[in-house]
C-alpha cells in the first residue's frame, strides 16, 4: 500500500513510518515543513499529488500547558487539521488513521474508559482533540481513531526522560552546578512525583505496531491502544528509577502541589476492548515496554544532553517539564 503519514517527525510518526517500512509498505513521510494541516488546500493538492491508499495523521499540537495560552493554535492543528484531513481523505476515497488522546475525559471514572464512554475534557488540549475525533467520524466513514496515553518514544519530550534527567542520568553532561531536582544530606536525588495520576503508558514502537496490524483488518471505528495494565505517576516513576539503577528518593506528591495551566485528569487508564478481538493480541505490560526501552535507550538521547538550568514548583514538576503528560 501507499501510506501517507502527516506529522512524520514526531513521537508517534517516525515509529509509524519506521514500522510500515519494515513492512514493506510504500511510505511517504511529511513534516510540518512538507504539509500544514491546517491549510485545506494543500492538504487537498498533496494527496492529489501522492495518491494515497491510507493516511495515517500524526500531526498534532501537543503542550497542553501551551495550548490554554494558545488556543487557536491548538484547535487550528487537532481540530480543523483533522476536518481537512478527513474532507481530504473523503475526496480521494482514502483510509485515515487518527490519533487521539486520553485527555478528551475529565478523568472522574473509577475503572478505566471504554471506547463507549461520552468524552468530558478538562483542558483546551483535549477538547481540541475532542473536536478533531468529531470531525474525522462525521465526515468519513473509512477511519480509525486511536487514542493513546502516556506516550514515551524516542524522539521528542516524555516522562520517562523526564524522569532520568531528574534523578541524575545526565550525569556528567549535567552543567556545573545545576541541579537534577532538591537532594538531601546523603546526595540522592529527590524527586516529587504525584500519586493521584493513574493511567496506561504507551510505548510508540508497540503502538505503531498495533496501528500496522488494525490497518490491515479494515475494521474501521475507535480504538484504545496502550501497553497492558495501569499505573499512578509515582509508581511509574519508581519503576523507571529501579530499573535504569538510579538511586533516587522518589516522594509522593498531590496533584496541587505542581501548579500547571492546564487541568490533567486523575484517572486516564484506557480500557482496550475490542483491540483483543480485532488485531488478536494486546500490547505487552508496560513494564517489559519501559525495560525494551531502556534497553535500546541511545546514550545521546535527550535525557543525557545537558539541559539549561530550571525552576521548581513546589520542589517537583514545573509547568513546561508537564509537557511530556500530553499524547
Amino acid at each position: 500500500m501507499r501510506i501517507l503519514i502527516t506529522g512524520a517527525k514526531g513521537r508517534v510518526g517516525r515509529d509509524m513510518v519506521l514500522e510500515l517500512a519494515r513492512r514493506r509498505h510504500e511510505v511517504i513521510a511529511l513534516g510540518r515543513e512538507d504539509l500544514d494541516v491546517t491549510d485545506l488546500p494543500a492538504v487537498r493538492r498533496c494527496f492529489t499529488a501522492w495518491r494515497p491508499d491510507v493516511v495515517v495523521n500524526c500531526a498534532a499540537y501537543t503542550n497542553a500547558d501551551d495550548a490554554e495560552r494558545e488556543r487557536e493554535a491548538a484547535l487550528a492543528t487537532n481540530a480543523l487539521g483533522a476536518r481537512n484531513v478527513a474532507i481530504s481523505c473523503r475526496e480521494a476515497r482514502t483510509v485515515l488513521l487518527h490519533f487521539s488522546t486520553d485527555y478528551v475525559f475529565d478523568g472522574e471514572k473509577s475503572e478505566p474508559y471504554t471506547i463507549w464512554d461520552s468524552p468530558a475534557p478538562l483542558n483546551i488540549y483535549g477538547v481540541s482533540k475532542m473536536w478533531g475525533e468529531n470531525f474525522v467520524r462525521s465526515l468519513l466513514d473509512e477511519h480509525y481513531v486511536v487514542r493513546a496515553s502516556w506516550l514515551f518514544a524516542s524522539h521528542g519530550r516524555n516522562f520517562v526522560e523526564t524522569m532520568l534527567r531528574l534523578g541524575g542520568a545526565s550525569g556528567p553532561n549535567r552543567s556545573p552546578g545545576q541541579p537534577c531536582a532538591s537532594t538531601v544530606s546523603t546526595g540522592l536525588p529527590v524527586v516529587p512525583v504525584v500519586t493521584d495520576q493513574c493511567g496506561s503508558p504507551t510505548y510508540a514502537v508497540d503502538l505503531a505496531k498495533a496501528c500496522a496490524d488494525l490497518l490491515e483488518t479494515g475494521c474501521f471505528g475507535t480504538y484504545h491502544v496502550t501497553n497492558h495494565g495501569t499505573v499512578t505517576r509515582y509508581e511509574f516513576a519508581r519503576a523507571i528509577f529501579e530499573m535504569a539503577g538510579l538511586a533516587v528518593d522518589v516522594r509522593p506528591a498531590r496533584s496541587e502541589a505542581f501548579p500547571g495551566t492546564a487541568r490533567r485528569p486523575r484517572n486516564s487508564a484506557l480500557d482496550p476492548f475490542p483491540l483483543h478481538e480485532t488485531i488478536g493480541y494486546l500490547l505487552p505490560p508496560w513494564q517489559d515496554a519501559l525495560k525494551r526501552y531502556l534497553g535500546h535507550r541511545d546514550p545521546g538521547t535527550q535525557a543525557d544532553r545537558p539541559t539549561k538550568p530550571v525552576g521548581h514548583a513546589a520542589g517537583g514538576l514545573w509547568p513546561r517539564e508537564q509537557e511530556e503528560l500530553a499524547t
